[in-house]
């Protein structure tokens, strides 16, 4: 069977443990809390109630500062470790792990000294806990936790707010369900008064968790006594009450020996007419010897949970510290393999979201589907070839000299004229994909788990994958500018060439009894198109009385023959200008994105490397504290397979 000592041991050593590595109850949220789970037996009690006395009685040793005011304002884990007898008594502190302290006057000056560290001068209260371990043949395995005493008014020198202060202190000890409540009462006081009582009751109402001390039995005004207190008639607890006679203020002024004083304790309930019947229930060497007893079984239920609890954060942890990463080498080599392989990482998620793997690349169909289109549409081709437009253009090309067929200086000006309208849509949607790209490189970013670490890695990875996004950008409008530099160049003068053979074909208007200039009789071929009827001009002679009619329809028909031409422009040029922006832009995004970037890494120096792996402060110390408390759990599983194959 798994013994007494092994176990209080065990959940000594895991504690010691949790306050090395920060952990000590009522901390970071952020970390599930392995001290929460340990058991553990909380003093509580009001300023002058005897706390320290009862605990130095359990120990048999002076070791506790004392004075007016608040004496604890730090909580103190007494571990308490029974050696063989005969064996020499001394005490060591866990910020001193090296020292064994056999003088106890130096253990309470230490206890001070140590408060001090933490708290100043100032009578302020700190959560940080002071850990003392005491090895003697005249105490039981046992560890007490010493906790400020509670008070109701802040006297001089202390913060406004420090009653509220230590109650919320002692209240993170006292709440978990874990925590075995020591309410420590003096018997000379009514109990309905107790502070240590009142709070024992908010935070354990059944009593299951709390043990009932009263002290200063001895105190009480003769003819009274506290056996309704003691025999759980005034207020009921699930545990028996156990009552304490501490020395007084003259034993201590002597320096009466603590052993003296237990024997005087014995005599005392063994010779007192109202409490020789619960004699052998009273006094600190029982309470000790209870405490012990009903801690290790306590220790033992729970052993099941807090493995299974170790376990689970362990996992928790060790997936947290892989979503973290691991810290970064230091030589220049492991670093510069480091930046290139995050800058692979993104690299690939910025590709998925090209090919499809990711959503994003899409958009950028949208772009030569919807927005390239709709932009042409709304092109001012209507004004530009209008008839007054078309008859100032044509006739300002002929100058003094009327044309003889065609005014083919005029249709040059209209179709360049309407050609330099592409530009626009031209560049607009190389912008528009240029800002796709942008948000994707964005996206990618911050897509890429690895890089979170590093905000400065991001951030250059950002400004380089933006120069090379601008370089793309300003030879794709160059391209697509030529495009449509290259249609105004030179014409494709066989679409003209074919318009008579048109006309021929379908006749002429005169021949189909139409006006030229209306709309009602649309051949095949200019339906086709989405013109009107070509016809070469010149080709009918109308009479005088026609000639204003003659010259509207004339016009009319030259800025049809524009329109249709392009139309087909406008359809050909649907097709190449995404050509050339998917070339110079999407292209050369997916397979050179950062190229430029990589040649400049080769030229940076070992500082500059470790400069852009620099992570974020907080990061950093997330992981350590990850790395802390994931030792700490091991620690804990550890000193719990030591002794679990026992049963």
């Amino acid at each position: 069977m798994t013994t007494m000592e092994s176990l209080i041991g065990l959940v000594n050593r895991i504690q010691r443990a949790c306050t090395v590595l920060g952990d000590y109850g009522g901390g970071d949220s952020s970390f599930s809390s392995l001290w929460e789970a340990l058991p553990s037996v909380a003093v509580v009690g009001g300023q002058s109630s005897g706390k320290s006395s009862v605990l130095e009685s359990i120990v048999g040793r002076d070791f506790l500062p004392r004075g007016s005011g608040i004496v604890t304002r730090r909580p103190l884990v007494l571990q308490l470790h029974k050696t063989d007898e005969g064996s020499q008594e001394y005490a060591e502190f866990l910020h001193l792990p090296r020292r064994k302290f056999t003088d106890f006057s130096v253990v309470r000056r230490e206890i001070e000294e140590e408060t001090d560290r933490i708290t100043g001068k100032t009578k302020q209260i700190s959560p940080i806990p002071i850990h003392l371990s005491i090895y003697s043949p005249n105490v039981v395995n046992l560890t007490l936790i010493d906790l400020p005493g509670l008070t109701k008014v802040a006297v001089e020198g202390q913060p406004e707010n420090i009653v509220q202060e230590i109650e919320t202190m002692v209240r993170t000890y006292v709440e978990k369900p874990n925590s075995i409540i020591l309410a420590i009462s003096p018997a000379n006081q009514d109990i309905a008064t107790s502070d240590a009582i009142k709070l024992a009751r908010e935070v354990d109402p059944t009593g299951d968790r709390t043990f009932g001390v009263l002290t200063k039995l001895d105190l009480m005004d003769k003819g009274t006594n506290a056996l309704d207190v003691l025999e759980g008639r005034s207020y009921r607890l699930q545990h028996p009450w156990v009552g304490i006679v501490n020395r007084s203020q003259a034993d201590i002024n002597k320096n009466i020996n603590m052993i003296v004083a237990r024997q005087k304790e014995r005599e005392y309930f063994a010779t007192s007419p109202d409490y020789a019947h619960l004699a052998s229930k009273m006094g600190s060497e029982y309470l000790a010897k209870l405490l012990s007893k009903h801690l290790e079984s306590v220790i033992r239920a729970r052993i099941p949970s807090i493995t299974s609890m170790i376990n689970k954060t362990i996992d928790e942890l060790e997936s947290e510290m892989d979503h973290l990463g691991r810290p970064i080498a230091v030589d220049a080599g492991a670093q510069l393999y480091t930046i290139l392989e995050l800058c692979r990482a993104f690299d690939k998620i910025f590709k998925e979201h090209l090919d499809g793997g990711r959503p994003g690349g899409d958009r950028i169909y949208g772009v030569f589907d919807n927005q390239l289109p709709a932009a042409i549409r709304k092109l001012p081709f209507d004004r530009h070839l209008s008839l007054q437009n078309v008859r100032k253009i044509v006739s300002e090309a002929d100058g003094y000299q009327p044309h003889l067929i065609a005014p083919e200086q005029g249709y040059r000006r209209l179709i360049d004229g309407s050609l330099k309208y592409f530009r626009g849509p031209a560049e607009a949607s190389v912008d528009a994909v240029h800002f796709v790209l942008k948000e994707l490189v964005r996206k990618s970013i911050s897509e890429t788990q690895e890089l979170r670490r590093f905000p400065t890695l991001q951030a250059e990875i950002a400004a380089a994958s933006g120069e090379a996004l601008e370089r793309f950008r300003e030879e794709s409008k160059k391209t697509v500018t030529r495009l449509v530099d290259m249609e105004s160049s030179y014409l494709t003068v066989e679409f003209f060439r074919k318009l008579p053979q048109e006309l021929e074909r379908f006749g002429s208007p005169g021949e189909r009894g139409g006006n030229s200039g209306e709309r009602g009789g649309s051949t095949p071929a200019e339906k086709g198109r989405g013109g009107n009827p070509v016809e070469r001009a010149g080709t009918l002679m109308p009479a005088a009385s026609n000639l204003d009619r003659y010259s509207e329809g004339h016009f009319r028909r030259i800025g049809s023959n524009v329109s249709s031409y392009i139309g087909m422009i406008a359809d050909t040029l649907k097709n190449t200008i995404p050509k050339a922006v998917v070339y110079c832009q999407v292209k050369e995004a997916r397979t050179s994105l950062l190229n430029h970037f990589y040649a400049q890494l080769g030229k940076k120096e070992g500082k500059q490397l470790g400069q852009m792996l620099d992570e974020d402060p907080a990061l950093m110390e997330r992981r350590q504290q990850c790395a802390k408390r994931l030792e700490l759990y091991k620690s804990a599983r550890d000193e719990i397979d030591s002794v679990s194959w026992v049963r």
